[in-house]
Protein backbone atom coordinates (compact mmCIF):
# COMPACT_ATOMS: atom_id res chain seq x y z
CA UNK A 1 0.00 0.00 0.00
CA UNK A 2 2.78 2.36 0.91
CA UNK A 3 6.37 2.69 -0.50
CA UNK A 4 7.79 2.97 3.31
CA UNK A 5 8.89 0.48 5.42
CA UNK A 6 7.75 2.14 8.59
CA UNK A 7 4.63 1.13 7.19
CA UNK A 8 5.04 -2.51 8.02
CA UNK A 9 5.81 -2.43 11.89
CA UNK A 10 4.26 -0.75 14.45
CA UNK A 11 5.84 2.93 15.10
CA UNK A 12 5.79 4.80 18.01
CA UNK A 13 5.01 9.11 18.37
CA UNK A 14 5.72 11.03 21.21
CA UNK A 15 5.49 14.66 18.94
CA UNK A 16 4.83 16.36 16.26
CA UNK A 17 8.23 15.85 14.89
CA UNK A 18 7.46 12.30 15.07
CA UNK A 19 4.24 12.71 13.10
CA UNK A 20 6.14 14.94 10.46
CA UNK A 21 9.03 12.77 10.09
CA UNK A 22 6.94 9.57 9.36
CA UNK A 23 4.38 11.10 6.88
CA UNK A 24 7.87 12.09 5.30
CA UNK A 25 9.31 8.37 5.07
CA UNK A 26 6.12 8.58 2.01
CA UNK A 27 6.97 8.30 -1.24
CA UNK A 28 3.56 8.81 -2.65
CA UNK A 29 -0.03 8.66 -1.18
CA UNK A 30 -2.34 5.77 -0.93
CA UNK A 31 -6.06 6.28 -3.20
CA UNK A 32 -7.57 7.40 0.23
CA UNK A 33 -4.78 9.80 1.13
CA UNK A 34 -4.77 10.90 -2.14
CA UNK A 35 -8.75 11.37 -1.97
CA UNK A 36 -8.53 13.46 1.04
CA UNK A 37 -5.80 15.79 -0.26
CA UNK A 38 -7.37 16.77 -2.96
CA UNK A 39 -11.18 17.07 -0.83
CA UNK A 40 -8.58 19.77 1.27
CA UNK A 41 -7.62 21.48 -2.53
CA UNK A 42 -11.34 21.46 -3.64
CA UNK A 43 -11.92 24.23 -0.52
CA UNK A 44 -9.24 26.43 -2.99
CA UNK A 45 -11.55 25.36 -6.28
CA UNK A 46 -14.82 27.34 -4.01
CA UNK A 47 -12.52 30.22 -3.03
CA UNK A 48 -11.51 31.00 -6.89
CA UNK A 49 -15.09 30.33 -8.03
CA UNK A 50 -17.13 32.28 -5.38
CA UNK A 51 -14.56 35.28 -6.43
CA UNK A 52 -14.72 34.82 -10.44
CA UNK A 53 -18.94 34.51 -9.70
CA UNK A 54 -19.29 38.20 -9.87
CA UNK A 55 -17.12 39.38 -12.79
CA UNK A 56 -18.63 36.92 -15.18
CA UNK A 57 -21.65 38.38 -15.03
CA UNK A 58 -20.75 42.22 -13.79
CA UNK A 59 -21.96 43.77 -16.51
CA UNK A 60 -25.79 42.80 -16.54
CA UNK A 61 -25.36 43.63 -12.48
CA UNK A 62 -24.64 46.76 -13.02
CA UNK A 63 -27.23 47.65 -15.33
CA UNK A 64 -29.93 45.92 -13.13
CA UNK A 65 -29.16 47.80 -10.04
CA UNK A 66 -27.88 50.83 -11.41
CA UNK A 67 -24.58 50.94 -9.90
CA UNK A 68 -21.91 53.87 -10.04
CA UNK A 69 -18.43 53.19 -11.21
CA UNK A 70 -17.55 53.20 -7.15
CA UNK A 71 -19.85 50.88 -6.08
CA UNK A 72 -18.67 48.32 -8.90
CA UNK A 73 -14.90 49.22 -7.98
CA UNK A 74 -15.99 48.17 -4.22
CA UNK A 75 -17.58 45.37 -5.45
CA UNK A 76 -14.97 43.82 -7.34
CA UNK A 77 -12.30 44.32 -4.61
CA UNK A 78 -13.93 43.55 -2.08
CA UNK A 79 -13.08 39.48 -1.27
CA UNK A 80 -9.51 40.92 -1.44
CA UNK A 81 -10.01 43.49 1.04
CA UNK A 82 -11.31 41.79 3.44
CA UNK A 83 -9.11 38.77 3.38
CA UNK A 84 -6.28 41.26 3.82
CA UNK A 85 -7.91 41.13 7.84
CA UNK A 86 -9.40 37.53 7.94
CA UNK A 87 -6.78 35.64 6.27
CA UNK A 88 -4.37 36.52 9.55
CA UNK A 89 -7.50 35.90 11.66
CA UNK A 90 -7.72 31.81 10.04
CA UNK A 91 -3.94 31.50 10.78
CA UNK A 92 -4.96 32.70 14.62
CA UNK A 93 -8.23 30.42 14.57
CA UNK A 94 -6.53 27.34 13.30
CA UNK A 95 -3.45 27.23 15.30
CA UNK A 96 -6.25 27.19 18.48
CA UNK A 97 -9.00 25.36 17.24
CA UNK A 98 -7.55 22.85 14.51
CA UNK A 99 -7.61 22.77 10.70
CA UNK A 100 -10.74 21.40 10.06
CA UNK A 101 -13.48 23.13 11.83
CA UNK A 102 -12.46 26.73 10.15
CA UNK A 103 -12.71 25.36 7.02
CA UNK A 104 -16.15 23.65 7.37
CA UNK A 105 -17.32 26.89 9.27
CA UNK A 106 -16.25 28.84 5.79
CA UNK A 107 -18.40 26.61 3.56
CA UNK A 108 -21.77 27.88 5.38
CA UNK A 109 -20.38 31.33 5.77
CA UNK A 110 -19.57 31.02 1.55
CA UNK A 111 -23.17 29.84 1.11
CA UNK A 112 -24.67 32.30 2.94
CA UNK A 113 -22.71 35.25 1.38
CA UNK A 114 -23.62 33.75 -2.18
CA UNK A 115 -27.27 33.49 -1.57
CA UNK A 116 -27.28 37.07 0.28
CA UNK A 117 -25.68 38.26 -3.20
CA UNK A 118 -27.86 36.54 -5.60
CA UNK A 119 -30.89 37.66 -4.04
CA UNK A 120 -29.71 41.25 -3.80
CA UNK A 121 -31.88 44.12 -4.49
CA UNK A 122 -29.43 47.29 -3.86
CA UNK A 123 -26.08 47.54 -3.06
CA UNK A 124 -26.20 47.66 0.37
CA UNK A 125 -27.26 43.59 0.26
CA UNK A 126 -24.55 42.97 -2.39
CA UNK A 127 -22.24 43.92 -0.90
CA UNK A 128 -23.22 42.16 2.90
CA UNK A 129 -22.43 39.12 0.76
CA UNK A 130 -19.55 39.68 -1.05
CA UNK A 131 -18.56 41.08 2.46
CA UNK A 132 -19.21 37.32 4.07
CA UNK A 133 -17.78 35.59 1.03
CA UNK A 134 -14.57 38.11 1.63
CA UNK A 135 -14.06 36.73 5.45
CA UNK A 136 -14.60 32.97 3.84
CA UNK A 137 -12.45 33.23 1.18
CA UNK A 138 -9.60 34.67 4.00
CA UNK A 139 -9.95 32.41 6.35
CA UNK A 140 -10.27 29.15 3.93
CA UNK A 141 -7.53 29.67 2.01
CA UNK A 142 -4.82 30.54 4.89
CA UNK A 143 -5.95 27.36 6.61
CA UNK A 144 -6.26 24.81 3.52
CA UNK A 145 -2.64 25.70 2.41
CA UNK A 146 -1.11 24.65 5.87
CA UNK A 147 -3.33 21.69 5.73
CA UNK A 148 -2.01 20.61 2.87
CA UNK A 149 1.49 20.99 3.84
CA UNK A 150 0.79 18.62 6.69
CA UNK A 151 -0.95 16.04 4.30
CA UNK A 152 2.39 16.26 2.12
CA UNK A 153 5.36 13.96 2.45
CA UNK A 154 8.28 15.47 2.10
CA UNK A 155 9.19 14.18 -1.41
CA UNK A 156 5.84 15.50 -2.90
CA UNK A 157 6.00 19.22 -1.74
CA UNK A 158 6.15 20.51 -5.02
CA UNK A 159 2.35 19.41 -5.53
CA UNK A 160 1.11 22.25 -2.99
CA UNK A 161 1.81 24.49 -6.52
CA UNK A 162 -1.59 22.14 -7.96
CA UNK A 163 -3.71 25.29 -6.06
CA UNK A 164 -3.05 27.45 -9.25
CA UNK A 165 -3.94 24.75 -11.48
CA UNK A 166 -7.19 24.93 -9.55
CA UNK A 167 -7.52 28.64 -9.42
CA UNK A 168 -7.90 29.18 -13.30
CA UNK A 169 -10.00 25.65 -13.44
CA UNK A 170 -12.48 27.01 -11.01
CA UNK A 171 -12.43 30.86 -12.99
CA UNK A 172 -12.93 28.87 -16.44
CA UNK A 173 -15.55 26.42 -14.80
CA UNK A 174 -17.81 29.65 -13.43
CA UNK A 175 -17.62 30.94 -17.08
CA UNK A 176 -18.81 27.89 -18.96
CA UNK A 177 -21.67 27.66 -16.44
CA UNK A 178 -22.30 31.58 -16.81
CA UNK A 179 -22.29 30.53 -20.86
CA UNK A 180 -24.93 27.80 -20.16
CA UNK A 181 -27.18 29.87 -17.90
CA UNK A 182 -26.98 32.67 -20.67
CA UNK A 183 -28.06 29.77 -23.22
CA UNK A 184 -30.86 29.59 -20.76
CA UNK A 185 -31.94 33.04 -21.69
CA UNK A 186 -32.17 34.21 -18.36
CA UNK A 187 -31.14 37.67 -19.32
CA UNK A 188 -29.94 40.08 -16.66
CA UNK A 189 -30.70 37.72 -13.96
CA UNK A 190 -27.24 35.96 -15.45
CA UNK A 191 -25.39 37.28 -12.25
CA UNK A 192 -27.54 35.53 -9.86
CA UNK A 193 -27.67 32.19 -11.54
CA UNK A 194 -23.93 32.97 -11.75
CA UNK A 195 -23.63 33.72 -8.19
CA UNK A 196 -25.86 31.83 -6.80
CA UNK A 197 -24.25 28.16 -8.18
CA UNK A 198 -21.05 28.83 -5.74
CA UNK A 199 -23.40 28.26 -3.13
CA UNK A 200 -24.47 24.84 -4.42
CA UNK A 201 -20.58 24.35 -4.70
CA UNK A 202 -20.45 25.39 -1.36
CA UNK A 203 -22.93 23.36 0.47
CA UNK A 204 -22.24 19.86 -1.21
CA UNK A 205 -17.98 20.66 -0.31
CA UNK A 206 -19.42 20.83 3.17
CA UNK A 207 -20.92 17.48 3.06
CA UNK A 208 -17.11 16.04 1.37
CA UNK A 209 -15.10 17.67 3.82
CA UNK A 210 -17.45 16.84 6.82
CA UNK A 211 -17.43 13.27 5.76
CA UNK A 212 -13.73 12.96 5.16
CA UNK A 213 -11.41 15.53 6.54
CA UNK A 214 -8.98 14.31 8.68
CA UNK A 215 -7.53 16.75 11.18
CA UNK A 216 -4.03 17.10 10.29
CA UNK A 217 -2.41 14.32 12.40
CA UNK A 218 1.35 17.12 12.85
CA UNK A 219 -1.20 19.17 14.76
CA UNK A 220 -2.71 17.24 17.40
CA UNK A 221 0.47 15.96 18.09
CA UNK A 222 2.32 19.35 18.74
CA UNK A 223 -0.76 20.04 20.95
CA UNK A 224 -0.02 16.75 22.85
CA UNK A 225 -2.96 15.01 21.46
CA UNK A 226 -1.39 11.67 20.45
CA UNK A 227 -3.86 9.42 20.47
CA UNK A 228 -5.89 11.12 18.14
CA UNK A 229 -2.78 11.83 16.06
CA UNK A 230 -2.36 7.92 15.82
CA UNK A 231 -5.61 7.39 14.89
CA UNK A 232 -5.38 9.66 12.26
CA UNK A 233 -2.32 8.37 11.09
CA UNK A 234 -3.94 5.15 10.62
CA UNK A 235 -7.05 6.29 8.82
CA UNK A 236 -5.51 8.57 6.46
CA UNK A 237 -2.41 6.97 5.42
CA UNK A 238 -2.51 3.33 7.07
CA UNK A 239 0.21 3.50 9.21
CA UNK A 240 0.32 0.61 11.93
CA UNK A 241 1.80 3.71 14.94
CA UNK A 242 0.33 4.10 18.54
CA UNK A 243 1.07 6.89 20.76
CA UNK A 244 3.98 6.67 23.32
CA UNK A 245 4.70 8.78 26.68
CA UNK A 246 5.24 12.60 26.30
CA UNK A 247 9.20 13.16 26.47
CA UNK A 248 10.42 13.46 29.96
CA UNK A 249 9.30 17.03 31.77
CA UNK A 250 6.19 17.57 28.82
CA UNK A 251 3.62 15.56 30.22
CA UNK A 252 2.33 17.20 32.71
CA UNK A 253 2.61 20.70 30.56
CA UNK A 254 -0.57 21.87 29.17
CA UNK A 255 -0.52 22.76 25.72
CA UNK A 256 0.74 26.35 24.35
CA UNK A 257 -1.87 27.98 22.67
CA UNK A 258 -0.66 30.32 20.07
CA UNK A 259 -2.01 34.07 19.11
CA UNK A 260 -1.65 36.63 17.39
CA UNK A 261 1.08 37.92 20.13
CA UNK A 262 3.44 35.45 18.82
CA UNK A 263 3.38 36.77 15.08
CA UNK A 264 6.70 38.32 15.65
CA UNK A 265 8.66 35.03 15.65
CA UNK A 266 7.77 35.10 12.04
CA UNK A 267 10.14 37.69 12.13
CA UNK A 268 13.08 36.36 13.71
CA UNK A 269 15.38 33.74 13.16
CA UNK A 270 15.04 31.11 11.63
CA UNK A 271 12.12 32.79 9.76
CA UNK A 272 13.07 35.88 8.98
CA UNK A 273 13.99 34.89 5.13
CA UNK A 274 11.24 32.52 4.55
CA UNK A 275 8.93 35.40 5.84
CA UNK A 276 10.12 37.71 3.37
CA UNK A 277 10.24 35.38 0.28
CA UNK A 278 7.14 34.10 0.81
CA UNK A 279 5.48 37.50 1.56
CA UNK A 280 7.27 39.26 -1.20
CA UNK A 281 6.35 36.49 -3.99
CA UNK A 282 2.55 36.58 -2.24
CA UNK A 283 2.64 40.83 -2.89
CA UNK A 284 4.58 41.34 -6.23
CA UNK A 285 2.35 38.51 -8.27
CA UNK A 286 -0.81 39.41 -7.04
CA UNK A 287 0.04 43.25 -8.38
CA UNK A 288 1.49 41.85 -11.74
CA UNK A 289 -1.50 39.64 -12.11
CA UNK A 290 -3.80 42.59 -11.78
CA UNK A 291 -1.80 44.44 -13.55
CA UNK A 292 -2.74 42.47 -16.81
CA UNK A 293 -6.15 41.28 -15.53
CA UNK A 294 -6.88 44.89 -16.87
CA UNK A 295 -5.53 44.87 -20.20
CA UNK A 296 -6.74 41.26 -20.57
CA UNK A 297 -10.24 42.43 -21.45
CA UNK A 298 -9.13 44.66 -24.15
CA UNK A 299 -7.36 41.76 -26.23
CA UNK A 300 -10.21 39.65 -25.56
CA UNK A 301 -12.71 42.10 -26.95
CA UNK A 302 -10.75 42.67 -29.99
CA UNK A 303 -9.89 39.28 -30.47
CA UNK A 304 -13.32 37.64 -30.24
CA UNK A 305 -15.65 40.45 -30.11
CA UNK A 306 -18.13 42.70 -27.84
CA UNK A 307 -20.66 40.13 -27.73
CA UNK A 308 -21.56 38.63 -24.37
CA UNK A 309 -20.86 34.60 -25.67
CA UNK A 310 -17.56 35.52 -27.27
CA UNK A 311 -16.15 37.86 -24.91
CA UNK A 312 -16.76 34.96 -22.38
CA UNK A 313 -15.19 32.66 -24.89
CA UNK A 314 -12.27 34.76 -25.17
CA UNK A 315 -11.84 34.53 -21.45
CA UNK A 316 -12.33 31.14 -20.90
CA UNK A 317 -8.80 30.59 -23.57
CA UNK A 318 -7.21 32.76 -21.41
CA UNK A 319 -7.98 30.88 -18.67
CA UNK A 320 -6.84 27.63 -19.93
CA UNK A 321 -3.32 28.95 -20.48
CA UNK A 322 -3.25 29.39 -16.53
CA UNK A 323 -4.59 26.14 -16.11
CA UNK A 324 -1.91 24.31 -17.64
CA UNK A 325 0.65 26.61 -16.11
CA UNK A 326 -0.50 26.36 -12.58
CA UNK A 327 -0.57 22.10 -13.21
CA UNK A 328 2.88 22.58 -14.98
CA UNK A 329 3.78 24.79 -11.60
CA UNK A 330 3.99 21.25 -9.60
CA UNK A 331 6.00 20.00 -12.00
CA UNK A 332 8.77 23.33 -11.89
CA UNK A 333 8.56 22.87 -8.19
CA UNK A 334 9.20 19.55 -7.72
CA UNK A 335 12.43 20.02 -10.36
CA UNK A 336 14.05 22.93 -10.23
CA UNK A 337 12.73 24.46 -6.60
CA UNK A 338 10.21 26.80 -5.96
CA UNK A 339 12.59 29.83 -5.58
CA UNK A 340 13.99 29.17 -8.80
CA UNK A 341 11.19 28.70 -10.52
CA UNK A 342 9.49 31.91 -9.43
CA UNK A 343 12.96 33.74 -10.77
CA UNK A 344 12.50 32.19 -14.31
CA UNK A 345 8.45 33.09 -13.78
CA UNK A 346 9.55 36.72 -13.00
CA UNK A 347 11.99 36.85 -15.59
CA UNK A 348 9.65 36.16 -18.53
CA UNK A 349 7.13 38.65 -16.83
CA UNK A 350 9.27 41.43 -16.42
CA UNK A 351 9.88 41.11 -20.37
CA UNK A 352 6.48 40.21 -21.43
CA UNK A 353 5.06 43.72 -19.44
CA UNK A 354 7.71 45.27 -21.35
CA UNK A 355 6.99 44.30 -24.51
CA UNK A 356 3.18 44.84 -24.14
CA UNK A 357 3.82 48.34 -22.79
CA UNK A 358 6.12 49.27 -25.63
CA UNK A 359 4.14 47.86 -28.35
CA UNK A 360 0.36 48.60 -27.27
CA UNK A 361 -2.36 48.88 -29.77
CA UNK A 362 0.59 48.87 -32.78
CA UNK A 363 1.27 45.19 -33.19
CA UNK A 364 -1.54 42.90 -35.17
CA UNK A 365 -3.89 41.72 -32.67
CA UNK A 366 -3.31 37.96 -32.84
CA UNK A 367 0.18 39.14 -32.10
CA UNK A 368 -0.40 40.77 -29.69
CA UNK A 369 -2.60 38.06 -28.03
CA UNK A 370 0.77 36.03 -27.48
CA UNK A 371 1.98 38.22 -25.28
CA UNK A 372 -0.75 38.06 -22.25
CA UNK A 373 -0.60 34.02 -23.24
CA UNK A 374 3.48 34.23 -22.47
CA UNK A 375 2.17 36.32 -19.02
CA UNK A 376 -0.16 34.46 -18.20
CA UNK A 377 1.71 31.34 -18.46
CA UNK A 378 4.60 32.43 -16.94
CA UNK A 379 3.37 34.10 -14.00
CA UNK A 380 0.88 30.92 -13.38
CA UNK A 381 3.98 27.95 -13.60
CA UNK A 382 6.55 30.74 -11.53
CA UNK A 383 5.72 32.64 -8.93
CA UNK A 384 1.67 32.82 -8.93
CA UNK A 385 1.45 29.80 -6.34
CA UNK A 386 4.76 30.07 -4.78
CA UNK A 387 4.63 32.65 -2.43
CA UNK A 388 1.50 30.31 -0.43
CA UNK A 389 3.10 27.27 -1.10
CA UNK A 390 6.47 28.66 0.48
CA UNK A 391 4.56 29.84 3.33
CA UNK A 392 3.03 26.59 3.99
CA UNK A 393 6.34 24.78 3.92
CA UNK A 394 8.17 26.89 5.93
CA UNK A 395 6.77 26.51 9.69
CA UNK A 396 6.55 24.14 12.17
CA UNK A 397 2.98 23.60 12.81
CA UNK A 398 2.36 24.86 15.83
CA UNK A 399 2.82 28.54 13.96
CA UNK A 400 2.39 27.63 10.50
CA UNK A 401 -0.82 29.16 10.12
CA UNK A 402 0.41 32.30 11.34
CA UNK A 403 2.60 32.48 8.37
CA UNK A 404 0.22 31.54 5.91
CA UNK A 405 -2.21 33.86 7.68
CA UNK A 406 0.46 37.31 7.17
CA UNK A 407 1.23 35.92 3.73
CA UNK A 408 -2.05 35.79 2.39
CA UNK A 409 -2.53 39.24 3.79
CA UNK A 410 0.20 40.68 1.93
CA UNK A 411 -1.17 38.64 -1.19
CA UNK A 412 -4.40 40.47 -0.78
CA UNK A 413 -3.14 43.62 -0.41
CA UNK A 414 -1.16 43.16 -3.47
CA UNK A 415 -4.74 42.03 -4.95
CA UNK A 416 -5.86 45.75 -3.82
CA UNK A 417 -3.30 47.42 -4.79
CA UNK A 418 -3.10 46.28 -8.25
CA UNK A 419 -6.82 46.94 -8.60
CA UNK A 420 -6.84 50.01 -7.25
CA UNK A 421 -3.41 51.61 -8.68
CA UNK A 422 -3.61 50.57 -12.27
CA UNK A 423 -6.89 52.18 -13.16
CA UNK A 424 -5.13 55.52 -12.23
CA UNK A 425 -2.20 54.84 -13.57
CA UNK A 426 -3.80 53.73 -16.82
CA UNK A 427 -6.00 56.90 -16.58
CA UNK A 428 -3.01 59.46 -15.72
CA UNK A 429 -0.52 58.04 -18.16
CA UNK A 430 -2.11 55.29 -20.78
CA UNK A 431 -2.21 51.56 -21.07
CA UNK A 432 1.33 51.25 -22.44
CA UNK A 433 3.33 53.35 -19.87
CA UNK A 434 1.66 51.77 -16.96
CA UNK A 435 2.44 48.36 -18.05
CA UNK A 436 5.72 49.29 -18.58
CA UNK A 437 6.21 51.37 -15.34
CA UNK A 438 4.57 48.32 -13.69
CA UNK A 439 7.29 46.25 -14.21
CA UNK A 440 8.96 47.12 -11.59
CA UNK A 441 7.16 44.85 -10.03
CA UNK A 442 8.72 41.33 -11.45
CA UNK A 443 11.63 42.83 -11.00
CA UNK A 444 11.36 43.28 -7.35
CA UNK A 445 10.54 39.76 -6.85
CA UNK A 446 13.20 38.27 -9.12
CA UNK A 447 15.82 40.44 -7.09
CA UNK A 448 13.84 39.04 -3.68
CA UNK A 449 14.63 35.63 -4.74
CA UNK A 450 18.49 36.54 -5.79
CA UNK A 451 19.01 37.74 -2.54
CA UNK A 452 16.86 35.28 -0.22
CA UNK A 453 18.29 31.40 -0.73
CA UNK A 454 15.71 29.89 0.81
CA UNK A 455 13.63 26.47 -0.32
CA UNK A 456 11.63 24.30 1.25
CA UNK A 457 11.52 21.81 -1.40
CA UNK A 458 15.14 22.05 -1.38
CA UNK A 459 16.26 21.25 2.75
CA UNK A 460 15.87 17.97 4.33
CA UNK A 461 15.27 19.44 8.05
CA UNK A 462 12.30 18.37 9.90
CA UNK A 463 10.38 21.57 10.93
CA UNK A 464 8.82 20.53 13.70
CA UNK A 465 12.40 19.98 15.68
CA UNK A 466 13.53 23.71 14.86
CA UNK A 467 13.86 25.48 18.20
CA UNK A 468 11.99 28.93 18.53
CA UNK A 469 11.22 31.16 20.86
CA UNK A 470 7.52 32.12 21.77
CA UNK A 471 6.80 35.11 24.21
CA UNK A 472 6.66 33.56 28.21
CA UNK A 473 8.58 30.45 27.30
CA UNK A 474 12.32 29.43 26.68
CA UNK A 475 13.21 28.11 23.36
CA UNK A 476 12.21 24.88 22.79
CA UNK A 477 12.41 22.03 20.19
CA UNK A 478 8.82 20.85 19.58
Amino acid sequence: MHDSPANTRATVIRDAGDAAALIDTLKRLSPRANWIWFLALAGLFLDAYSNAALGAGLSPMVKQLGLSPTEVGVLTAMAPAIAIISNPFGGWLAARIGRVRPLLMTKVVFAVGALLTAAGSDFQTVFAGRGLVGIAYGIDFAVAMALLAEYTPASLKGRLNFWQGVWYTATTTNLLLTLLFYKFDVGADIWRWSVGSSAAFALVLLGLQLTFLVESPTWLASKGRLPEAAANLRRMYGFAVQEGAPEAGQADKPARQVGFRDAGVLFREPYLPRTVLSTVISLTQAMQYFAVGWYLPVISLELFGAEFEKATLGSMAFNAVGIVGGCLSAYVGRRIGLRVGSMAGYVLVFVALLVMGATFKQLPVALAALLPVVFIFSHSAGPGPNGKSIAALSYRSDIRTLGTGVTGMLGSLGSVAGLYLFPQLQAGIGVGNSLMLLSVVPLIGLLTCLAVKWDPTRVTVNLEEEAISLPGRTPVSA
